[in-house]
């Protein structure tokens, strides 16, 4: 049987940079912060993330955390 053990966490925010004007496509533009801790809740995570999107002046279109796990046999 294989464990996973969460090794460390990032916190991901995406903004809406306008259209492209020969596309049509819509333009993003992340930020990212690293090093967030692995015990942080969803409740925490969004808590910081609202009050850096209150820092931005491009309007916020999702959240995202990404973990990384390291995966072991027992």
């Amino acid at each position: 049987m294989a464990i996973a053990t969460l090794m460390d966490s990032s916190l991901r925010l995406e903004f809406d940079n306008g259209i492209d004007g020969n596309s049509g496509k819509q333009l993003t533009k992340a930020k990212s912060f690293n090093n967030v801790k692995t015990t942080a809740t969803p409740e925490q995570l969004y808590t910081v993330a609202q009050a850096i999107v209150g820092l931005q002046q491009l309007s916020l279109l999702s959240i995202e955390r990404k973990d990384s796990s390291n995966i072991v046999e027992e």
